[in-house]
Order: structure tokens, then C-alpha cells, then sequence
């Protein structure tokens, strides 16, 4: 049950809001902030208004059903309306709780994502190519924008390492259950008495971080330049191309060489460390925040073994809520990839729900 005086909160901001809207006497950066947090309330306003309402006429019900000399259809009266009241209660109550979920500030950015081969060698390699194929085709169906900002390939036409810059509409929000170790199990091609190998690659998804979200002083920054090698760098290695930068209070290193300019580099370089700087410092604050508390699915820690891809049975099971889809193709052509993740933002969901009145 929602406390009736934080619903009576969200009616009283949002009167506020209007008055201030309305006056005109408010600068555009505040204009902008206000409008939003307006419009949001204002998905909910009818069901908080509503609430409230039902929570006074449940008063006045209950003190006729309860009065001992009462008319006794009066009494039968008031107790099929309270039936029905409390039924439209809850149905306000079921939005105004969703409402009040605490929310990921970084939901609404877009995100790089980076997919980094582990345990299996080659094989490793490999499935890194193909959990890049299928976000490529997630992308594509949702027509997302996916920008390459680092790729480093293998020996057998896999990747070691892609780094992607993912842009559209909340788009952390959709990725970012993607975060942690996604294992496979299939027969290698060169594997010739048909054993299956399990090898596993590490996502981890970050908000992108603007200028904005975090500052960073070039006095923090210790930049190297360098060469480029090998795949990717055979062009460009007669010139000192290549970035690498050293965020120095975090430790957070990040070395860039697939383009020809030292600038783009650099370029390229500071947005991977800008949001692996700032999502670092997210996880400070929300560590902090629910010490005493499991409010999110899974551990949350990349080192997590969250997905296991079994190509001998044909199926893909997330392990953090117990669901298995016999639908492998499908997830990685990107087909199957919503009906995983729609159940993943669920449960999350309810698991704050649950929190919500601790």
C-alpha cells in the first residue's frame, strides 16, 4: 500500500510545475527540466488523483458499514461500492508504483558496448564475432545507430575485442542486462571426435557519458602516443597514431589506434574513458545506496556468469532468471533477443516493486 501523503506529493508537484510552466518568470534550462518532470507526472496524474479520491470514499464507506444502528441496506450498499472501489484503488495503485520505482538516471543514454574475448582461445574469438553479429541485428531491427569505435581481430577471423557506441531512445535502459559473462558451448569446427568446448566471452555495457555528466581535468589524463600494429593498424604504423590514456586517480586506461589521426584517436579514447570513468562512479554511489538492500537482478557484477548458449541443444538460457528460449537461431539473428530481455526488465522490475516500502 502507497502511503497517501507521498501520492498527495505527486499532485502538489505537479500543480507547482503548472504554476511555474505558466508564469512564464523561469529561465530555458529550467523551462526544459520542469517541462520534463511535468510530462512525466503527468502520465500518472489521473491515477494519483484517483487514489486520493478512493482513499477518502473508502472513509466514509467504512463509517457507514461500521455504524451500529445503521439501515441495513444502506450497510449492504456501502459494502458492494467498497468492493469496487478498492478494485479500481488497486488499479491506480499498480501504475503510481511503477511510477515511484527509483530511476536509473543513465536509462536514457545511449551506450558503447564492449564484447572481449575470454576463456576458449580462438573459439573465444569466435563467439565474440557472433554476439557482435547479433547486437548488429538487434540493432537493425530496432533501427538503432551502432558505431565501430574499436575492433581487434583474431587469428581465426574472430574478434579479440569490439567496442560499439549504440545511439537511439533509452537505449542503456534495453542493453543494459547485457553486462556480464555469456558462455558458450558448441563443437569447434577444427574438433574432429565431435566434443563439445564451452568458451565464454565478457559484455559490459555503459551509459555513454557526455562533458556534462562528468568532469574530467587534462591535468588527471597521462597521454602516450604510439605506433599503430598489427590488424587494422599495418596502415597507419609510420605515424605516432595511436592513443593510449591514463585516467590517473582511477586507473582507468584506454588505448585507441584503428584510425589514421592521432586526433580522432584521442577523440575516440576520451568517450570509452569518460563513461568507464562515470559508470565506475555510478556503481560507487548505487553500492552505497543498497548495502542493505538486493534491489536488481543478478549480482550486477560483471565477472557474473548471466547467459549460456548450448548449440548441440539448440537453446539459450539466462541464468539470472531461470528462463531457457529452444530458440537459438532466432536470439542470435536477433529475432528472439526481445522476448529474453522483456522478461529481464520484468523481473527487475518487480524486484524494486518489492523494495519499494522497506
Amino acid at each position: 500500500m502507497i502511503p497517501i501523503e507521498k501520492v498527495k506529493l505527486i499532485v502538489d508537484t505537479y500543480q507547482n510545475l503548472e504554476k511555474a510552466l505558466a508564469s512564464g518568470d523561469i529561465d530555458k534550462k529550467d523551462f526544459v527540466k520542469k517541462s520534463k518532470e511535468y510530462s512525466s507526472i503527468g502520465e500518472v496524474i489521473n491515477e494519483a488523483k484517483g487514489y486520493i479520491s478512493c482513499a477518502k470514499e473508502k472513509k466514509e464507506l467504512t463509517k457507514i458499514i461500521e455504524e451500529k444502528d445503521g439501515d441495513k441496506e444502506m450497510i449492504k450498499l456501502a459494502e458492494n461500492e467498497l468492493v469496487q472501489l478498492l478494485k479500481k484503488k488497486e488499479e491506480y495503485e499498480k501504475k503510481l508504483k511503477v511510477y515511484l520505482l527509483p530511476k536509473d538516471e543513465a536509462d536514457a543514454k545511449n551506450a558503447i558496448l564492449e564484447i572481449r574475448a575470454g576463456t576458449g582461445g580462438l573459439e573465444a574469438t569466435l563467439f565474440v564475432a557472433d554476439l557482435y553479429k547479433m547486437y548488429e541485428k538487434v540493432c537493425l531491427n530496432k533501427k538503432w545507430s551502432l558505431e565501430i569505435i574499436n575492433i581487434s581481430r583474431s587469428e581465426a577471423g574472430g574478434f579479440k575485442e569490439v567496442i560499439l557506441l549504440i545511439k537511439g531512445n533509452n537505449i542503456y535502459s534495453f542493453l543494459k542486462f547485457e553486462s556480464g559473462v555469456h558462455r558458450v558451448q558448441r563443437v569447434p569446427e577444427t574438433e574432429t571426435q565431435g566434443r563439445v568446448h564451452t568458451s565464454a566471452a565478457t559484455v559490459a555495457v555503459l551509459p555513454e557519458a557526455e562533458e556534462v555528466d562528468i568532469k574530467i581535468n587534462e591535468k588527471d589524463l597521462r597521454i602516450d602516443v604510439f605506433r599503430s600494429s598489427g590488424p587494422g593498424g599495418q596502415s597507419v604504423n609510420t605515424t605516432d597514431s595511436a592513443v593510449r590514456i591514463t585516467h590517473l586517480p582511477s586507473g582507468v586506461v584506454v588505448s585507441q589506434q584503428d584510425e589514421k589521426s592521432q586526433h580522432k584517436n584521442r577523440a575516440k579514447a576520451m568517450k570509452i574513458l569518460r563513461s568507464r570513468v562515470y559508470e565506475a562512479e555510478r556503481e560507487k554511489k548505487e553500492k552505497e545506496r543498497s548495502k542493505n538492500r538486493k534491489n536488481q537482478i543478478g549480482s550486477g557484477d560483471r565477472s557474473e556468469r548471466i547467459r549460456t548458449y548450448n548449440f548441440p541443444q539448440g537453446r539459450v538460457t539466462d541464468h539470472r532468471i531461470n528462463m531457457t528460449l529452444h530458440k537459438l537461431e532466432e536470439f542470435l539473428s536477433g529475432d528472439a533477443f526481445e522476448e529474453l530481455t522483456q522478461n529481464l526488465r520484468m523481473r527487475d522490475q518487480e524486484v524494486k516493486l518489492s523494495n519499494l516500502n522497506k
